[in-house]
């Protein structure tokens, strides 16, 4: 699969033609967006950091490495909504939608690389 096949974007950042199927990836939903004007195809919470991981994160930001490990644990725990995600990259782009603010070490990075990994 290619890389480009799953992509990463801010829910504030605006729609683009070329985003396929637009994939919320957060647990809770972005401040600030009404649910009507979010252009999203679906919400998977299932592929998003628990509640405790997210809040871990939150308070140890330095530790990016292991938020990596114990949310990889935490997918390998849903493989239906994992499959899901592969099966639908394989037939158009997967836009993975989220809120933080930092573009480089965010959830959806972690999904899109797990993602890959597991779609061979």
């Amino acid at each position: 699969m290619k890389k480009n096949q799953i992509q990463t974007k801010r829910v504030y950042d605006d729609p683009d033609d070329n985003d396929g199927c637009r994939v919320l990836v957060d647990r809770l939903w972005p401040r600030g967006i009404k649910k009507e004007d979010l252009k999203h195809d679906l919400w998977l919470k299932e592929v998003s950091p628990s509640t405790s991981l997210r809040k871990w994160i939150h308070e140890n930001t330095d530790q990016w490495a292991e938020f990596t490990k114990r949310y990889c644990a935490e997918l390998d725990k849903e493989p239906e909504a994992v499959q899901q995600l592969v099966d639908k990259s394989r037939q158009q782009r997967v836009t993975l939608l989220y809120s933080a603010k930092d573009e480089q070490h965010n959830n959806a990075n972690v999904l899109r690389d797990y993602l890959l990994a597991h779609a061979k």
